[in-house]
């Protein structure tokens, strides 16, 4: 389920809370804070409007992956392809708010909507002065990134419900080429970063799938719908995590070692509520119950996951926080008794 929603959701920012004393001289934010709120805007705008053409490394726990990414800005459409270089080939290649997926051993491309919009280096989906109340922020040292000159940007979270950050922005433009997200110890669970970047110039051509023949292919859209999931609640959210997004959508099952020709895939409604704080996200996915599962608990990197029955559904909580984090919001779900 994680690859349908993203493998590349990263993470990012935002600023101090300015010290109060008795003597203070001003309640203005400081010339720090302003500064690094700047650098933010420009990490935020940047991967939006700039084109640009990169390979870059994620690593996760002890996975690494390569992958390349193309971004043109023609007009207002953004254009977008997103080639994942290791083990089985797979394109994504995204139009706006459509994206479709090439998966050539299945024969199939596979069309839906974009949930998210936290694809490296587009991490930043906040304003920068919202965060302030549960991130500190301080900037960092000036380095170098794929041959780049940047400014380091730390974010230091305010409780232990979420993680800290580290992001290296190009000098010139602002784009994000390196981004470390750090536990409480302040070492690296997960990191990703440009190792070859072309900015500025990209030809159209380069947007295009790979994969010229595809007659034959079976074509899959994904349908999903908004929804009304009032009737589930998280009491114990952590502090900052606001509802974004409610849907329903139907989730295509391929059976392992399936070819184009047998073993059709299945599907099964999957509902999705998704939280964020403007950095990190928190998604709970619910669905019936089925009796061959098992409650359990796993972490990739910075992501963790928990699986567990609640009456009728099993539900599933994935996140960019902490494990502490993703138990306290999976034992505090609630649904409301059908009347």
């Amino acid at each position: 389920m994680l690859q349908t929603f993203g493998i590349f959701r990263l993470v990012f920012l935002l600023s101090s809370a300015i010290a109060f004393t008795a003597h203070a001289e001003s309640v203005e934010p400081s010339t720090a804070q302003h500064d690094t709120q700047a650098w933010l805007k420009k990490i935020q705008s940047s991967a939006q409007k700039l084109n640009y053409s990169g390979t870059f490394v994620y690593q996760q726990g002890n996975q690494v992956r390569t992958s390349r990414i193309t971004h043109i800005l023609n007009g207002k459409n953004e254009v977008e392809k997103l080639e994942i270089l290791d083990g089985k080939p797979r394109e994504y290649i995204r139009n706006n708010e459509e994206i479709v997926c090439y998966v050539p051993e299945s024969k199939s491309i596979r069309i839906e909507k974009r949930v998210t919009k936290d694809v490296f280096p587009a991490i930043l989906g906040a304003n920068p002065t919202e965060l302030a109340e549960h991130y500190n922020l301080k900037m960092g040292e000036t380095g170098r990134v794929a041959g780049f000159d940047c400014q380091a940007i730390i974010l230091e979270p305010k409780d232990k419900l979420r993680y800290g950050y580290k992001l290296w922005s190009e000098k010139s433009t602002g784009l994000l080429l390196k981004a470390q997200t750090l536990n409480e110890k302040n070492s690296v669970v997960e990191q990703i970063a440009f190792t070859q970047l072309v900015i500025g110039h990209i030809d159209a051509s380069r947007v295009k799938t790979s994969f010229k023949n595809t007659q034959g292919w079976r074509v899959e859209n994904a349908v999903m719908s908004e929804a009304n999931l009032s009737g589930w609640s998280v009491k114990a959210m952590p502090a900052g995590f606001k509802k974004v997004r409610e849907m329903k959508r139907l989730i295509t099952d391929t059976p392992a070692n399936a070819t184009a020709e047998n073993a059709p895939p299945t599907q099964r409604e999957v509902s999705q509520i998704v939280y964020s704080d403007g950095l990190a996200a928190i998604s709970v996915f619910i669905e019936p119950a089925s009796q061959s599962r098992t409650e359990g608990s796993m972490q990739q990197g910075a992501m963790n996951i928990v699986g567990k029955r609640h009456g009728e559904y099993w539900l599933t909580v994935v996140g960019e926080v902490p494990a502490a984090a993703i138990k306290q919001v999976a034992n505090s779900i609630e649904v409301k008794a059908q009347p």
